[in-house]
């Protein structure tokens, strides 16, 4: 393997470490410490549901909860409404079962708003990661050795 590619991967592991030590924060309670770029974590219950990545952390975290988030910035919670809802099937072409399409269905929306309550409530983790490739791999090396069931890294 490359030596390049092994220096990043070498970090990884204790990187991962850093975000399960944290002490979890929810209901926003963001600390005024926590790091701008990095990886973060959902848990509810003991159980690791997302992983995710940005540059804007705190940011990040509203737009995944907040009240007035769309559909376009909270993909957790979509990914959460669509299971409460049994529409599961993506479609990435205009119609009912598009994102927009889904939102007009009231029964859809409120499902959406109840999944942002819950991530509000949900344990939040994260550990401050500026490399943006190491960043790359260590979302995903998080969500593999976590099997977090929210994360798809497939394409469309």
């Amino acid at each position: 393997m490359d030596p390049k590619f092994i220096a990043l991967v070498d970090q990884l592991a204790p990187k991962l470490q850093g975000l399960l030590a944290m002490p979890p924060l929810t209901n926003g309670n963001l600390s005024h410490e926590m790091p701008s770029s990095g990886v973060y974590l959902f848990t509810e219950s003991g159980r690791h549901f997302y992983v995710g990545r940005s540059n804007d952390l705190r940011g990040r975290y509203g737009r995944h909860c907040r009240p007035g988030a769309t559909h376009r910035q909270a993909a957790f919670a979509f990914q959460l409404a669509r299971e409460r809802t049994g529409r599961t099937v993506a479609a990435y072409r205009p119609g009912e079962n598009s994102r927009a399409g889904l939102m007009l269905i009231p029964e859809f929306a409120e499902a959406f708003t109840a999944a942002k309550a819950r991530i509000r409530e949900m344990e939040y983790r994260c550990v401050e990661e500026t490399d943006q490739n190491r960043q790359a791999l260590l979302e995903i090396y998080c969500a593999v050795v976590l099997a977090t069931p929210y994360n798809d890294f497939g394409t469309h």
